[in-house]
């Protein structure tokens, strides 16, 4: 964390911050990968959508991907540059507004491509290019409820689904099957990719990879990821998409929390003004345990708590932690990698206010981008 400590004091609690130094380190990864690939990588929205950083993420990369309506506004006014989208399933009446914003729209059957297909090719002011996406069957990932190829998925067409007679039209295909994972299981997931659907590649103007991708982790081997793109580009001729979400804010984001009361019962309990339910639910929902700041496991060192949050869900606790000092209320903990999957999936479960949201850099220091209130609770409801 290149932010001061001390100057966290000064903030509202709870608060995202968000190190615009640590997003650009990410950002000139990825545009090294674009740059080497020769591919394009977009920003999906699902992961992070702080549009306050858009303008800097413009410089770099080439748009970004939605998975509703209203991400693809987002991205269509605040980025201005290339806007994709993918759903499940279209809205009927929301179709016309998506065509407006989306340069690319990736359909989930062909029932959806042929249902939309006239409407798509009504539009005279710019070209709207469109894809399948596929599902391969094949993937790596651990925990069910992030894998999109487990059985009975509804996510993608399978080969024995696949209908190349109604591929007139289509501009691409798309797969996604990976989270949170290195190249080494893309590499394996291409070649299922390749066996299953290259003849259909064959053809199409574009390929898109999905997200899922942790190209900026500090393992993450790029040169995989670089050389599987080029497979694709140099064998079957066609553009290659990237659309990380978490990659691009992945180790840049803080939540900063505060004690407000510490309590024993069998062992001792902080309970914060921060909520695993409303303001981190994939600790919940994954699960992980996020790093906190000057805090190791449970008794690395001398005072070891619980960490809860301030709902009556009887589960809202974020994990144990061990601390140098015992805590006490009014002291501030501070989580590590809050940027992705927390402002997009907050919520206001038992009329928790929302954590206003920070940007710092170097040169003009922390300042506060947003601050919620009652009226941000009541009006969506």
């Amino acid at each position: 964390m290149n932010i001061d400590y001390s100057k966290l004091s000064g903030l509202p609690s709870p608060c995202y911050v968000v190190d615009e130094g640590l997003l650009e380190k990410n950002l000139e990864i990825l545009g090294y990968v674009q740059e080497r690939a020769g591919c394009s990588i977009l920003l999906a929205q699902k992961g992070f959508s702080m549009y306050s950083t858009y303008p800097r993420i413009a410089k770099v990369l080439k748009g970004v991907t939605s998975s509703s309506l209203f991400e693809a506004r987002l991205g269509y006014e605040e980025m201005g540059k290339e806007v994709h989208i993918f759903a499940p399933a279209y809205i009927e009446e929301e179709f016309d507004e998506i065509l407006r914003y989306c340069d690319h729209i990736v359909f989930n059957s062909f029932d959806q491509w042929n249902k939309y297909r006239g409407r798509v090719e009504a539009v005279t002011s710019k070209k709207v290019e469109c894809g399948i996406r596929v599902n391969p069957e094949y993937s790596e990932i651990e925990t069910s409820i992030y894998d999109p190829c487990y059985r009975y998925s509804r996510l993608g067409v399978t080969l024995d689904n696949f209908r190349p007679d109604e591929l007139e039209g289509i501009d691409g295909l798309h797969f996604h099957t990976m989270c949170e994972q290195n190249s080494d299981t893309l590499e394996r997931t291409a070649k299922v990719i390749d066996q299953k659907f290259g003849r259909y590649i064959e053809g199409m103007k574009w390929l898109n990879m999905g997200g899922g991708h942790h190209i900026t982790r500090s393992d993450y081997d790029l040169e995989v990821l670089i050389n599987t793109i080029l497979f694709f580009k140099n064998k079957y001729g066609v553009e290659v998409y990237l659309e990380p979400g978490e990659a691009i804010a992945l180790n840049t984001g803080f939540l900063v929390a505060t004690v407000l009361d510490i309590i024993n019962n069998g062992m001792d309990i902080a309970i914060l003004d921060a909520s695993a339910a409303c303001h981190m639910p994939d600790v919940l929902e994954m699960p992980y345990r996020p790093n906190v700041i000057n805090a190791g496991m449970p008794k690395e060192h001398k005072y070891t708590y619980r960490l809860g949050g301030n709902t009556c869900l009887a589960g809202d606790v974020i994990g144990d932690y061990s601390f140098r000092e015992p805590l006490k209320p009014g002291d501030r903990v501070v989580f590590c990698d809050m940027a992705h999957y927390t402002m997009v999936k907050n919520n206001t479960f038992n009329g928790i206010n929302l954590p206003s949201i920070a940007l710092y850099s170097t040169t003009e220091g922390l300042r506060i981008t947003k601050r919620f209130g009652y009226e941000d609770f009541k009006s969506r409801l």
